[in-house]
């Protein structure tokens, strides 16, 4: 177990100036203070500790940090829409806002506390990470003040915010079985999400509710990919003849189910009724317009925020906020008719 003693003896300073650089004291000087860090890093120092100096210093500066930001990405416009909310309420508060990008790979090579080091953040935003991010479980036992969009891990300095995905799977099921719809099926993200789960287990238990039977083989990961779920969805119209209903984890998909109706010469919602998920500015667009289970993916970003500065600013406060979803029903649902 490495002491601040040995990172002391290491880097030829006294343990006062080890113990005052990693507590953010502005009396070292910078260049120490990186040599002091790097040695720190070198010999696995608690990154408790460094962020604890992090945190005391107060650059009055927060992180988005976001998982995966592609081409793709761009088309569903959440991240840009919780990145919208967050700087509102970041500014109004009098903190300024850094974007950085993530995947798998560069968190192999960079630890968290280091990233949050490098960008001098007092605290940071999560959005877009997998339940199997190497961050997460750093993220988790960091001293740095985080707040995650999605993903309901909390602890003394972590928060987060999400809506309630299974409720909003079940107004898709229940607005689909009041058209007379019994065979529906479901085009999923994927198994890494916590939405994906949450809107899959919102989904079954409203089939229970309405005693329709649960068939696994009619739900498909569409990997929130438009040409992924078009592919998913061309499978279960093809495989499944019985299904006049698919309820889609995001609009993005939905739109790829779209297009394999078409494919197909199916009617939406003459013949397939299809229901998204997030009510994306393309929803109300496409051709038919898409009914969907609205969320409000600003306010996400503006309420993880608040959380995040109510945090740092040491004030009591809800560390698990959920936002309510809402139906809204435009063209691509219809009665079944057959």
């Amino acid at each position: 177990m490495t002491t601040i003693k040995d990172i002391a003896r290491v880097a030829g300073v006294s343990v006062t100036t080890v113990s005052r650089a990693l507590n953010g004291y502005s009396d070292v000087n910078e260049k120490t203070r990186q040599k002091i860090a790097a040695v720190a890093r070198e010999l696995n120092y608690s990154p408790n500790t460094l962020a604890r100096g992090l945190v005391m210093q107060k650059s009055k500066t927060i992180g988005l940090l976001v998982s995966g930001i592609s081409r793709e990405s761009v088309k569903d416009n959440f991240t840009f829409e919780v990145l919208c909310g967050v700087n509102e309420r970041a500014s109004t508060l009098g903190y300024d806002l850094i974007l950085f990008n993530t995947n798998t790979m560069m968190q192999r090579e960079k630890t968290y506390t280091q990233l949050c080091r490098e960008r001098r953040v007092d605290g940071v935003i999560i959005q877009g990470i997998k339940k199997d991010d190497p961050y997460l479980k750093e993220v988790v036992e960091s001293d740095i003040p985080c707040v995650l969009v999605d993903i309901p891990v909390h602890s003394s300095s972590v928060g987060y915010v999400t809506t309630d995905n299974a409720l909003g799977a079940k107004k898709a099921v229940k607005h689909l079985v009041s058209l007379g719809h019994q065979h529906i099926g479901m085009i999923n993200g994927h198994g890494d999400a916590f939405v994906s789960r949450e809107r899959l287990r919102g989904f079954s238990q409203a089939l229970h509710e309405y005693r329709i039977p649960f068939r696994p083989e009619r739900v498909l990961d569409g990997e929130f990919q438009e040409k992924k779920a078009e592919e998913e969805a061309l499978k279960l119209l093809t495989e499944h003849k019985k299904v006049t209903a698919i309820f889609c984890a995001s609009d993005l998909m939905a739109l790829g189910a779209l297009k394999a109706c078409k494919e197909l010469g199916l009617d939406v919602p003459k013949d397939i009724s299809i229901v998204g998920y997030d009510n994306i500015f393309l929803a109300s667009h496409s051709s038919p317009n898409l009914t969907t289970v609205g969320q409000e993916v600003y306010q996400i970003g503006y309420e993880a925020a608040d959380l995040l500065i109510e945090m740092l600013e040491g004030k009591e406060t809800n560390m698990k906020r959920y936002l309510d979803t809402k139906l809204i029903i435009r063209e691509s649902t219809a009665k079944n008719h057959s």
